[in-house]
């Protein structure tokens, strides 16, 4: 009796790496400790079988012994994220991605990569926080950038199995230990649900760029066109822009007989684009039948020259 402790599949670089699940309809490497047996063994895998309550079973896996090997190695995916909160040039100093000075020397060297793109690699342990590094990237970065860090974890194969060999005799006298699934069962418990596990929407606060600010000592080294022309927001009104136009009126039936003549001259043009379009529209049509009728007679002079020259053809022969 064993357990299935580790699932992988093969990468195409001949990494062993970790299943969450079981593919469907593929084949999937398994490993786990059990008695010696011969390459191209076949083996069952079952579930309910040493229930002494229940009389039916259910196959989990079938499968063939490809090797016998110890020494494999299975690594899943681990990525790690931390938050700079000290920036200099092209160095800053990370936290929140490792807790002890300990864990951060294993990975000296390793890759990080921000979230916007800009690539770096870990340097040093500091002393406080723990958990603490620095590191540097090939440009700066900014205080609300997130910083991650893909790596691979070994997973640990449990070296435990249970040979069973009266589990068919008559008087079943063995039981294994019973399941978690079947302890919570007769509990009555429900399965614990981490939080941090489950999916949820992740909301992200719209970022506000501050104004670009040219300063003068800049802005008067530039040529003009570059110069910005931003004119800046006046506290208090003009007199210009404030006081009222009262027009005397003389000016406002001249203001009203313009308003009238342009109000004419706009319906003119527009009864003048409409005509203009009819007539291409007329025109088009027109030279669309003219076109069709030249085809037409291409179309005749072309047969009846092809009949001459193979009557010609015909009486050379001949």
């Amino acid at each position: 009796s064993s357990g299935i402790n580790a699932e992988y599949g093969q990468d195409h670089n001949m990494r062993q790496r970790m299943l969450k699940y079981t593919p469907e309809h593929m084949h999937c490497h398994a490993t786990f400790y059990g008695p010696l047996a011969p390459p191209n063994t076949t083996f069952i895998a079952t579930q309910g079988a040493t229930d002494k309550k229940t009389s039916s079973f259910r196959i989990v896996a079938t499968g063939v012994i490809l090797g016998l090997d110890k020494t494999i190695d299975v690594v899943k995916k681990l990525k790690l994220t931390g938050t700079p909160y000290k920036i200099f040039k092209n160095t800053a100093f990370l936290k929140g991605m490792f807790s002890s000075i300990l864990e951060v020397s294993k990975f000296e060297g390793a890759m990080i990569k921000t979230v916007s793109g800009i690539r770096g690699q870990v340097k040093r342990a500091l002393s406080a926080p723990p958990g603490a590094f620095r590191a540097s990237f090939e440009d700066k970065i900014q205080i609300s950038d997130i910083v991650f860090l893909r790596c691979w974890v070994s997973v640990d194969i449990p070296k435990f199995y249970t040979p069973v060999i009266n589990l068919l005799s008559p008087d079943k006298t063995w039981s294994g230990m019973r399941t978690v699934a079947e302890l919570r069962r007769e509990k009555g418990e429900a399965i614990p649900v981490k939080q941090d596990s489950l999916y949820k929407e992740i909301e992200r606060r719209q970022k506000v760029f501050k104004p670009l600010v040219v300063s003068k000592s800049l802005q008067k080294n530039l040529p003009f066109k570059t110069k910005p022309k931003v004119e800046k927001k006046r506290k208090k009104q003009l007199y210009v822009t404030k006081r009222a136009v009262v027009s005397e009126p003389g000016e406002r039936r001249l203001t009203t007989l313009m308003q009238q003549l342009l109000t004419a001259q706009k319906e003119s043009d527009k009864k003048k684009y409409e005509k203009k379009n009819k007539e291409k529209e007329k025109y088009l049509s027109e030279q669309a039948k003219i076109n069709a009728k030249r085809g037409e007679k291409a179309k005749e002079r072309r047969k009846i020259f092809y009949q001459k020259n193979a009557k010609k053809d015909q009486a050379g022969e001949d």
